[in-house]
């Protein structure tokens, strides 16, 4: 059976490179072309946030 590749296990005193206000913006904008309404205001911390827990989990 295969592993699942996400979340990545990432510990609290790391960080990632990858994850930059860019790939933030390019999820942001793959959204709204596919019809989703553009962000205003706290959206963009839920968006972050969203992502950031589908990638990632604590290292334990």
């Amino acid at each position: 059976m295969d592993k699942n590749n996400y979340p990545i296990s990432l510990a609290e005193s790391e960080s990632d490179p990858r994850f930059t206000a860019g790939l933030i913006f390019e999820v942001i904008d793959v959204l709204e072309r596919h019809g989703y309404p553009s962000p205003v205001g706290a959206d963009y911390a839920e968006v972050h946030c969203g992502l950031f827990r589908l990638l990632y989990r604590s290292a334990g």
